[in-house]
């Protein structure tokens, strides 16, 4: 922790004696420093939402919805697979169905959020975009020779399925929460509503349209039944394609990028840290929870209900632990703006701790009165919401500056998928050498985790202006002798009236040589 505090002091440093009348100011006239200016974020949020940014956070956000969707669609569909298959779809081949959209996640936050910092935010969101709807229709046409090689081009489907959904998160996160600081005041609640709520919106949605396809297809046309859920899975994404090709730039983005040469990455680490571990490690406790517990909720719940192979009933029950958990989103919004990022993660993750307790100990009790069970289950993942679920992407897009928000974000985002996988993994060996019961207690493990981690590594965000931010890091780039580009070409840095030119004489944005502050 000493390092970065050491950092953030220095870049603080340099601002402070950037605005004032410095003595190695004139003995250094090369060294161009950058200084924040509040003025000018009243008069931002004194003029109210802009209709371009709320336009920008809807598109970003609103397809989202498909991400929540596809999370959730396997939920129901390993128990179609398990009646319609029996032979072939065993516990191996649900694990491996539902890890291949979780480990081409892991791929496309990682190589999308690189991306996504070079080539602008616009063209990842579309890309993002593009594989959903390929992946979904591919996994709606899965055929092989024999069952067992559907189910392997099942699997490949699944992947470009997940790589779709690993590039929406840090693309249309993080321009979302760009486009939320331009005139958003309370920019967290804004962030989560349009992002986590249709996100955790997409599971209840699938199984609300689970139980009207089952309906129309009936137990005799299960093939027909799942093909239609992979099929709806392009609609959302293909709602807002068109809106999003006419994305605008953020003016954060315009400013601050640096696309003409490599970022400094090893800065970047040493700097942040201490940040970038906290976001991956809450991250990954939180999937590690939340994933297979909503992959394999029907199985879950299957143990506690009469009939097993009651698909109506089973998704009624995952419908209401969908809804359950719901307002935990709502909660999360209005507590981040109230308390701050840190505190309501966790109190998020101590709703883990305290009702991953109650039903794990009392679980053979318990599952006896479903609706008791599924309460409780309930509101365990709504306290995943409240806290990690909601604050981790706010997190993870405001503690980095904008050269390398994305990459950060997709890096800490792809973590908590390594988590998903490891729990999805080690999902149904802990049940059967375990018990039922260990999955619930092994959350509340996860919980007493995330507590410590968020207190020891999480920052205590509140709205902060992510200018602010960009300002320090730009600064500590240039003290520690970085040289180097900030802003797209169609921006001029000279004409910003946001960073102010303090200590050089020339127009060039190329840092000639470091200058230490001495305070």
């Amino acid at each position: 922790m000493s390092t970065i505090e050491t950092d953030n002091k220095g870049a603080e440093a340099s601002i402070s004696v950037a605005q004032a009348d410095s003595i190695e100011s004139d003995a250094n006239k090369n060294v161009k420093h950058f200084k924040y200016d509040k003025d000018l974020r009243r008069q931002r949020l004194a003029n109210g939402p802009s209709a371009k940014d709320i336009f920008t956070i809807f598109c970003a956000g609103f397809a989202l919805i498909s991400d929540g969707y596809q999370n959730n669609v396997m939920s129901m569909l390993n128990k179609v697979f398990a009646l319609k298959y029996p032979k072939v779809f065993n516990a191996d081949m649900s694990t491996n169905v539902s890890n291949a959209s979780l480990i081409a996640t892991i791929f496309g936050q990682v190589v999308i959020g690189l991306t996504a910092d070079y080539i602008g935010r616009k063209w990842s969101i579309i890309t993002g975009s593009v594989f959903l709807v390929v992946g979904s229709a591919m996994c709606a046409a899965s055929h092989g020779v024999t069952v067992e090689g559907m189910f392997w081009m099942l699997i490949i489907s699944r992947g470009v399925t997940g790589f779709g959904i690993g590039a929406e998160y840090p693309s249309s996160s993080v321009s979302a929460s760009e486009a939320a600081n331009e005139t958003v005041k309370r920019r967290g609640g804004a962030f989560i509503l349009c992002t986590n709520l249709p996100l955790s919106f997409g599971g209840p949605f699938a199984l609300i349209i689970f139980l009207i396809v089952n309906k129309i297809c009936g137990p005799k046309h299960l093939e027909a039944l799942w093909r239609t859920m992979f099929a709806i899975g392009c609609f959302w994404p293909l709602s807002v394609f068109y809106f999003r090709l006419k994305l605008a730039t953020s003016e954060l983005y315009k400013k601050n990028a640096i696309k003409k040469t490599t970022a400094p990455y090893w800065l970047a680490l040493k700097y942040y840290w201490p940040r970038l571990l906290g976001t991956c490690l809450s991250w990954f406790l939180y999937d590690f929870v939340t994933f297979p517990n909503g992959i394999f909720s029907s199985g879950i719940i299957s143990n506690v209900i009469k009939d097993k192979n009651d698909l109506e009933k089973i998704a009624e029950w995952n419908l209401l632990l969908g809804v359950l958990a719901l307002p935990g989103v709502f909660v999360g919004a209005w507590l981040n703006d109230r308390i701050g990022r840190k505190y309501t993660i966790m109190i998020g993750f101590s709703g883990y701790i305290v009702f991953g307790l109650i039903v794990g100990i009392a679980y053979h009790k318990v599952k006896k009165i479903t609706g008791l069970f599924i309460v409780l289950y309930g509101l365990m993942m709504s306290m995943g919401n409240l806290g990690p679920g909601d604050g981790m992407g706010l997190v993870s897009s405001e503690s980095f500056a904008t050269p390398i928000r994305g990459t950060c974000y997709g890096l800490s985002a792809a973590i908590g998928k390594v988590g998903a996988v490891v729990g999805t993994k080690s999902f149904t060996p802990i049940q059967k050498n375990l018990g039922n019961q260990w999955t619930f207690i092994i959350a509340a493990i996860c919980g007493l985790a995330g507590v410590l981690v968020t207190l020891i590594l999480i920052p205590h965000l509140n709205d902060d202006d992510l200018m602010e931010e960009d300002v320090k890091f730009k600064n500590y780039l240039i003290d520690n002798g970085w040289k180097g580009h900030f802003g797209t070409e169609e921006y001029d840095v000279e004409q910003d009236s946001d960073f102010t030119d303090v200590d050089s004489t020339k127009s060039e944005d190329i840092v000639e040589k470091p200058q230490t502050h001495k305070i």
